[in-house]
């Protein structure tokens, strides 16, 4: 990943620093110099600490163990001794569990007290190039004040109002960047999966670029995208017509060769293994007899979704579904292809795309947690990419920083989204629509693999 450019490093400052994945990927790129990294959990601080002690990140990085909320930016410029110009970029990834599509919905009522708005706050001060954030791709519909569905107006309520809408969390935040005097921000938002760019994992995000010059930002295609034909169609094709992507990694890419004496597991319970044991690789809850799976899920197995995570034993011939913290829960399985465990904690790394000699601190709980929440390395090194080569051309053309001319976000969906449930049907992978045993039939090719559109007002 390295591009050995001989180009100057732009200094980064890294908030919600976490696992590191974010800040090695841009690190990859040889293009940057993260010179300090704030982070609140104690034991992610020692995770980096110890990585620094041998070698493996830059002596010269500064370690910031606080809670942003508390922190100023002022007072970490004067730790650092550098004036807000020295700083090019600001990244981080604001933890906003609230957004995500995979936890209980939830509502932020005050964002200007959130995480979200101490991100903000350090850009507003220190007024950098560029800034970059990744979140949980669900931000993007959050709304500010959440409405009961029994309330709503297709239910017989009122019209939602303004702050009800979705996408009203995104839209006060692009406004507060648009609003910051001398320095008003442009914002791009790229809605990305880490598969497609070469990464062994299926997870979609959002990227947030902004810069204060009223450019916008151009994000690659693709460059993975179909199935490995020696592993499941001689004939399978790319995902798009017009252009060759190479195969998408696969779990078995990323983990097949490893050797653990004593993996480091957050393991499955006697009763879970149970079940498990009965499923073979690539498959779910649909393998079990009908007894078995009524007994095993309870209320769940009446459910008219959201089932796919269920007793879901992992293959090495496809890539791996979302990483989570919790590995071990029986609605969101991840079971290795060949032995009744979760994934390890080295497993976990892998696909990630950590290096091999990086080490982790903490419980085994802890662990899981900051590599499942990481950022995918190979998606801070495209995003990395993106950066430094927009910064290359504000220098070369020495395009000066102006007011933008609107506060609408830009969104741009590059192919996101992949579809997985059939992956897992019948007691067998299965990637085909129709269920059939039919291996020279294609994957459905998406409608759209990229759309351009802003994040208007929209009603109920």
């Amino acid at each position: 990943m390295n591009n050995n450019r001989s180009e100057r490093k732009y200094r980064v400052l890294s908030l919600f620093s976490g696992g590191m994945g974010l800040d090695l990927g841009l690190g990859f790129t040889d293009r940057f110099e993260t010179v300090a990294c704030v982070e609140k959990v104690p034991t992610f601080c020692k995770t980096i600490r110890l990585n620094q002690q041998k070698g493996r990140l830059s002596q010269s990085l500064k370690i910031i163990e606080a809670d942003i909320s508390q922190l100023s930016p002022e007072q970490v410029l004067d730790d650092l001794g550098l004036q807000a110009e020295d700083i090019d970029v600001i990244v981080g990834g604001p933890p906003c569990q609230t957004f995500s599509t995979a936890g209980k919905r939830g509502t932020t009522q005050d964002p200007r007290g959130t995480l979200l708005w101490d991100f903000l706050r350090f850009v507003e001060y220190i007024r950098p190039k560029l800034f970059l954030m990744e979140n949980v791709r669900g931000l993007l519909s959050a709304a500010l004040i959440h409405r009961p569905i029994a309330d709503r107006p297709e239910k017989g309520g009122l019209p939602l109002s303004e702050d009800e809408k979705p996408g009203s969390v995104v839209r006060l935040f692009a406004s507060d960047l648009a609003k910051i005097d001398g320095a008003s921000y442009h914002l791009d938002i790229f809605e990305v999966n880490s598969v497609n760019y070469g990464a062994p994992q299926i997870r979609e995000r959002a990227l947030f670029i902004g810069n204060r010059y009223n450019l916008q930002v151009e994000f690659p295609a693709p460059t993975h995208g179909q199935i490995n034909p020696g592993n499941n169609s001689a004939s399978q094709p790319s995902l798009f017509d017009d252009v060759k992507l190479q195969p998408w990694k696969t779990l078995g890419d990323a983990i097949a060769n490893m050797q653990e004496e004593i993996p480091t597991v957050l393991d499955f319970s006697p009763r879970k293994k149970r079940y498990l044991g009965l499923v073979p690789p690539g498959s779910n809850w649909r393998s079990l007899p009908e007894e078995l799976q009524k007994e095993s899920m309870g209320k769940a197995w009446f459910a008219k979704g959201g089932r796919s995570g269920w007793w879901r034993r992992l293959t090495f011939d496809l890539p791996c579904p979302t990483l989570i913290t919790m590995p071990n829960h029986a609605s969101t399985s991840l079971c290795h292809p060949t032995e009744t465990r979760a994934l390890s904690i080295r497993e976990y790394a892998r696909i990630q795309e950590f290096p091999d000699e990086w080490e982790f601190v903490g419980t085994t709980s802890e662990q899981y947690r900051q590599v499942g929440n990481a950022v995918p390395t190979r998606l801070g090194v495209i995003a990395g990419n993106v950066i430094a080569d927009t910064l290359k051309k504000i220098s070369a053309r020495q395009i000066q920083s102006v007011s933008v001319n609107s506060s609408e976000p830009r969104i741009v969906y590059v192919q996101s989204h992949v579809r997985t449930r059939q992956w897992f049907k019948n007691g067998k992978v299965v990637i085909w629509d129709d269920n059939k045993d039919n291996g020279g039939a294609a994957y459905g090719k998406p409608k759209t693999k990229r759309k351009v559109r802003g994040l208007e007002s929209r009603g109920a």
